[in-house]
């Protein structure tokens, strides 16, 4: 089993796959955004960057799938980026449960990244935030968007790690 786990990570369909699914969600909050006007907060753009890092980290994995310890490195990075994001996501459903409690709580109007990374001004459409945090204008069976998102990212965290947990085992030994 380690064996077929660890196979798909050194097919480029895989790491295909991985970089599709991301496109599609970072696709899905600019539609959300632009399309119907749902405006990011601090947090979503946040969260729109680890997605971005992730998809960064795949498409390294796709051009270095053969190569054990660069693929091993681009897993980890992807996982990286999705833990980050999913540290956002908990953050948001904070503000958001403590505002559909009838409390107030806010967060930051400006984005604070590394000065040598201003997202907010190269891709200002993507990354600049529009909103305050924990306006929930969106739902899905009852949830939130950041519900989902974070939904998501534990899956990728896990799949990921089972992934990169079995980068160790030895292929040529293997017969199929």
């Amino acid at each position: 089993m380690l064996h077929k786990i660890k196979s798909l990570s050194t097919k480029r369909s895989s790491w295909l796959l991985l970089i599709v699914t991301i496109s599609a969600l970072l696709g899905a909050a600019l539609y959300f955004q632009h399309a119907m006007n749902i405006q990011p907060c601090i947090k979503c753009v946040y969260i729109r960057a680890a997605f971005t890092a992730m998809l960064l980290a795949a498409i390294l994995g796709l051009l270095l799938a053969k190569v054990t310890l660069l693929r091993s490195i681009a897993l980890l990075a992807v996982i990286a980026g999705a833990v980050f994001g999913l540290i956002q996501a908990n953050e948001l459903l904070e503000i958001e449960q403590i505002i559909a409690s009838g409390g107030f709580s806010t967060c930051s109007f400006f984005a604070e990244y590394p000065s040598w990374l201003p997202l907010e001004k190269w891709l200002p459409a993507v990354f600049e935030p529009t909103a305050s945090c924990g306006e929930d204008s969106w739902r899905f069976l009852d949830q939130s968007m950041a519900f989902w998102t974070r939904i998501t990212l534990i899956a990728y965290i896990a799949v990921l790690s089972v992934i990169l947990l079995c980068q160790g085992a030895n292929l040529s030994n293997h017969k199929s």
